[in-house]
């Protein structure tokens, strides 16, 4: 497990792939939920409607993880646990579209409810796959 993303974990990362965020509920336990993210140089960005469970854990407790799974390849993944140092009002609906457009490639099409933003920073990343970053057995013949 290593502190800091490779090129070939940010090649993978810029690319929109499927992903899975985990939050910590005020009871402890881990929730998870599909997401959308996008590398940017200042971290990883998400994005949520307002009413959404996941911001209230957030703002709770700013643990969190987010898993990567290379869409060409879903053996390879790179999971970032890291913690979110802000949170802010997406006005003008303007992170979500970067997001929309990143996976879509069009603008996001709710103009309606409001969204909010979080930005995580990575403290650990563990990879799998081509991205392997540890000495743990993976299964694979040798």
């Amino acid at each position: 497990m290593s502190s800091t993303l490779t090129d070939d974990a940010k090649t993978m990362l810029s690319k929109p792939n499927p992903a899975v965020i985990a939050t910590v509920r005020s009871d402890g336990h881990p929730v998870s939920a599909a997401t959308w993210y996008l590398l940017r140089d200042d971290g990883l960005l998400v994005n949520m409607d307002v009413a959404r469970k996941r911001l209230q854990h957030l703002r709770n407790d700013p643990r969190v993880s987010l898993t990567v799974l290379d869409s060409d390849d879903w053996y390879t993944h790179v999971t970032v646990i890291g913690h979110v140092t802000e949170i802010y009002d997406d006005d003008g609906l303007t992170d979500i579209d970067a997001l929309s457009r990143h996976y879509q490639g069009t603008q996001y099409p709710d103009r309606e409810r409001p969204r909010v933003s979080a930005l995580i920073a990575i403290d650990r990343v563990h990879g799998w796959g081509a991205q392997k970053n540890n000495d743990q057995p993976d299964g694979r013949p040798q």
